[in-house]
């Protein structure tokens, strides 16, 4: 009989219910997707991960509790799971004011959500602006294109700018058989 394993995720307060879910839909989801036992401590925002010994899966338990801790709804983070070359990546957002990064966040998202869109749409990302950080679920080289086009949006380039870059990006990601 395997040995039984245990990990820790911490995950944000207010983030603690959606990764419960309606009757606990999401935990019981991701216990069987992920051959896990959860407890969540719901006063600390602790998740206690059980597993046995040897089974990997654990490690895409911690990246799709990782990512609803970091916005992502648990139908956009449970998409780790289906892939193992999807990954979750964080650029957190320091050493600013209040006002500074609501104007970053604001210029990353775009009006009515149009910057987003177009940067998840151009690079096959998922991209998610929560608390003082920026978070992406993709592959590798989409992550790399669409952290470098926030980068330049946290910069001050202007949109067209990051528009353009974008749209070469994909004609790179194309032939590089990245995109669908």
């Amino acid at each position: 009989m395997e040995e039984s394993m245990e990990t820790h995720v911490k995950i944000p307060l207010e983030r603690v219910g959606i990764v419960i879910g309606k009757n606990g839909e999401v935990k019981k989801l991701i216990e069987e997707m992920g051959g896990v036992e959860l407890k969540i401590d719901g006063e600390e925002g602790d998740v206690l991960i059980k597993y046995e010994s040897g089974d990997l899966n654990f490690l895409k338990v911690k990246d799709v509790l990782y990512a609803i801790g970091r916005g992502f709804s648990p139908e956009r983070a449970i998409k780790l799971f289906e892939d193992d070359m999807l990954m979750c990546d964080t650029i957190t957002l320091m050493k600013m004011t209040k006002h500074d990064m609501q104007r970053i966040k604001g210029r990353i998202i775009g009006r009515d959500g149009k910057m987003r869109e177009y940067m998840e749409n151009v690079t096959g990302t998922m991209i998610s602006v929560y608390g003082k950080t920026i978070s992406t679920i993709g592959y590798s080289e989409e992550i790399n294109s669409v952290e470098k086009a926030i980068e330049m949006l946290i910069d001050g380039s202007p949109h067209e700018t990051v528009y353009r870059y974008l749209d070469k990006e994909k004609i790179k990601l194309r032939r590089t058989g990245m995109e669908e």
